[in-house]
């Protein structure tokens, strides 16, 4: 039987933190044993509101490179690659602008919810308004059957469906519509008790060294209600003991919250349990680093064979496509 297909990305727009790989990456690994996986750096997205400096974003995709695979991702099982690096992207972009009308793009959840959190730049272009165009595009090219989402993000897939489903009613059906994959996609907070982002400052990151990590730990916000050693706090609200749940066992997780309620331990003890399990969870993706920043032609290596695949598949859908719209 023949595995179902799954796409998905992420933009080289930063280094990756604690976020990432909780709320994607481990997931990205977890399912490429059970599914035909293409997992991408998507460049050519990251240039929607990084166009000013697209130097940054060369560098970043080095960066996201290392960590997909020092995090688990297997280019043995897995198509690994860069958009950039497959032209057939952009000729199916193109193409598929013609038959999307403006209006869908106007109301897609995220155009609007980025224009108004994005101050500093400015994004009212051809480009960021046709993202979800391009989007559709990485996906469909592979007749991806599942890309993998949080239950929130699932509106944000819809569109790419609908462009999907208006190709196969014009021209015939060549297109899955590509459904979504339902993962459990967590709110991580950052040491300052909002959600872990690049934007805010706040972030665990996948580079950081082991005496960063310690450090950022150490000083991370907890109950603000636990002022001194005795008094008795809530687990619920202390962003540290979230990432407990992650990071720690549920032995480790019931004495702290145990300890937390009740004053028996403090918020210094709980922290020190806390660096040990991450650091622990972390060491083999820095001993994977550091040995990929040793050789740092392998990993233009992965993404050039990881394309060349993509290419093939790519090329192929692009034929029958054209047949099937009368261009050949």
């Amino acid at each position: 039987m023949q595995q179902k297909r799954v796409l998905s990305g992420m933009q080289p727009s930063g280094k990756l933190h604690l976020g990432n790989l909780i709320g994607a990456l481990k997931n990205w690994v977890d399912i490429q044993d059970n599914y035909e996986c293409y997992y991408f750096v998507a460049d050519w997205h990251a240039l929607t509101t990084g166009y000013v400096n697209p130097k940054v974003i060369k560098e970043n995709t080095i960066d996201l490179l290392m960590n997909f695979i020092s995090a688990g991702l297997d280019p043995n099982k897995s198509t690994i690659f860069i958009q950039s690096m497959v032209p057939q992207h952009a000729e199916l972009h193109i193409i598929l602008s013609m038959i999307t009308p403006v209006g869908w793009l106007e109301r897609v959840p995220t155009y609007k919810e980025k224009q108004q959190e994005i101050q500093d730049k400015d994004i009212n272009t051809y480009g960021f308004l046709g993202y979800p165009v391009l989007q559709t595009a990485d996906i469909i090219i592979y007749r991806a059957n599942y890309v993998p989402v949080g239950i929130d993000q699932v509106p944000h897939l819809e569109i790419s469906r609908e462009i999907a489903r208006r190709f196969n009613y014009l021209y015939g059906e060549v297109f899955p519509e590509p459904e979504a994959l339902l993962t459990e996609f967590p709110k991580v907070l950052g040491v300052d008790g909002r959600k872990m982002s690049k934007s805010y400052d706040n972030a665990i990151y996948l580079s950081d060294s082991p005496d960063v990590v310690r450090q950022k730990i150490m000083t991370m916000m907890t109950d603000p209600a636990r002022k001194r050693r005795t008094d008795k706090g809530n687990p619920d609200i202390c962003p540290a003991y979230q990432l407990h749940k992650f990071f720690s066992s549920d032995d480790e997780l019931k004495q702290v919250s145990q300890g937390c309620v009740s004053a028996g331990i403090g918020c210094i003890d709980c922290k020190k349990i806390l660096v040990n399990n991450v650091v622990s969870r972390l060491q083999p993706i820095w001993d994977k680093r550091q040995e990929l920043t040793s050789k740092p032609d392998l990993l233009m290596d992965i993404a050039y064979e990881g394309s060349k695949r993509a290419q093939k598949a790519a090329s192929e859908t692009m034929s029958i496509m054209k047949e099937t719209m009368g261009l050949i």
